[in-house]
């Protein structure tokens, strides 16, 4: 099952509000979700009461293979940037590795 952190929409017309969820990738945006990670409520005006994330939770999701959407990388940039950035990290050492074994392969 691949497994994606996404947003979630929640809230009535014109007051909209988002819960950052893991999800299966096929489940529809406001479908069942495995697990809640925090909340993003882009109509607050208090810096505090915008965005909250459970660090840990969304830290032992990337480990297990999750990956984020463009939107929640932009919150998590925004709220935990370490995470964000050991999870880059991650990405392109994956894709170096990737890159020598073509290279490898192709010499062969």
């Amino acid at each position: 099952m691949a497994l994606k952190i996404r947003l979630r929409q929640q809230g009535r017309n014109n007051r909209q509000f988002y819960r950052v969820v893991v999800t299966d990738v096929r489940s529809p945006r406001d479908g069942k979700y495995v697990e809640a990670l925090g909340w993003y409520n882009p109509i607050e005006t208090e810096d505090d009461k915008i965005l909250h994330l459970a660090t840990d939770r969304i830290q032992h999701w990337l480990d297990n293979g999750a990956e984020l959407s463009e939107r929640v990388e932009a919150l998590i940039a925004k709220g935990a940037p370490a995470i964000l950035k050991q999870y880059t990290q991650k990405r392109v050492a994956h894709r170096a590795k990737m890159a020598s074994k073509r290279k490898s392969a192709a010499k062969k």
